[in-house]
């Protein structure tokens, strides 16, 4: 099957309607070779546009270099070279997290995923059972996920009619991964509870949540977070927004961290620890961030 025939089939069409690619430029993807990343690759492909992918072996399972020739050949098929990478990554704690930051260092910037709506709202409902707020219904935006409005029925969809059996992976369904669990059981348990599909409505409040976030952050941009009279001017939404970003170090403050930090500006303590080892103290009405003390110092 040629690009331009994979394009003209009706399922096709209609799925690449509902994606949001970028505008211009060759696409890049990653691809596991489950159905939701196959169809990504499948409705790149259906551009027109220059396609290239990226496929990550783990090697966690034993079939997994079996996964890698899989989507290797799909690719192939549409002309599009495959880049395989191989990290070594040991089974134990944190196994999804660390799986997700050795994918992240070797993907490059402008990578294409898979996630569909059902990937978000899984997202949506873990970030909030983690304690988040407006940032955790708002956790997972569209760039770089042109998938977000399709199921994963649609996915599997697009594969059959490129007549591509998806990869199955077996750990999808280990009830050792919590997003499993939300997958597998507390999603239909809310969908049996409300009686109606819950991914429809979690995808909506993390569409209007990205929204209000971007407002927000927007508004705190112009709040010096090191001015203690600013922060105290400030209505406490944006105040602990820009503490939020101040604090942000590749990865966001936990809400304890930004509350000790309220409490400096406020004059309830002349400094505090903050997670990762850091300190915010208080002086001559600024606030000052000092690095993790290093071992020479201790």
């Amino acid at each position: 099957m040629e690009a331009a025939t994979l394009a003209a089939h009706p399922v096709v069409a209609d799925m690449l309607g509902r994606c949001t690619f970028p505008q211009d430029g060759p696409l890049c993807c990653a691809v596991s070779g489950g159905a939701d990343s196959s169809a990504l690759l499948l409705l790149c492909v259906a551009t027109g546009r220059d396609v290239g992918a990226i496929h990550v072996d783990h090697g966690l399972r034993a079939q997994s270099s079996r996964d890698a020739d899989a989507v290797v050949e799909l690719g192939a098929r549409f002309g599009v070279e495959v880049a395989v990478h191989r990290v070594d990554l040991a089974e134990g704690p944190n196994l999804e997290a660390r799986a997700r930051q050795a994918r992240l260092s070797v993907f490059p910037p402008h990578v294409l995923t898979g996630h569909t709506a059902d990937d978000r709202a899984e997202t949506v409902l873990l970030q909030l059972l983690r304690g988040g707020a407006l940032d955790a219904l708002a956790s997972m935006s569209s760039r770089g996920r042109p998938l977000l409005a399709l199921r994963r029925a649609d996915t599997e969809a697009v594969c059959a009619a490129a007549k591509y059996r998806p990869v199955v992976d077996a750990t999808n369904q280990e009830q050792r991964f919590r997003r499993n669990r939300v997958r597998h059981e507390v999603l239909p348990l809310v969908a049996e509870v409300m009686e109606r599909d819950p991914v429809p409505l979690l995808n909506r409040a993390a569409e209007i949540a990205t929204d209000e976030r971007a407002l927000l952050d927007e508004l705190a941009a112009e709040i010096d977070p090191t001015d203690v009279r600013a922060l105290a001017a400030a209505p406490i939404a944006l105040a602990r927004r820009a503490v939020r970003s101040w604090l942000h170090d590749g990865h966001p403050p936990d809400a304890a961290s930004v509350d000790r930090v309220l409490a400096v500006a406020a004059g309830d303590a002349v400094a505090c620890e903050i997670a990762g080892g850091r300190r915010v103290a208080r002086r001559a009405g600024r606030l000052t961030l000092h690095p993790r003390a290093s071992a020479g110092d201790r």
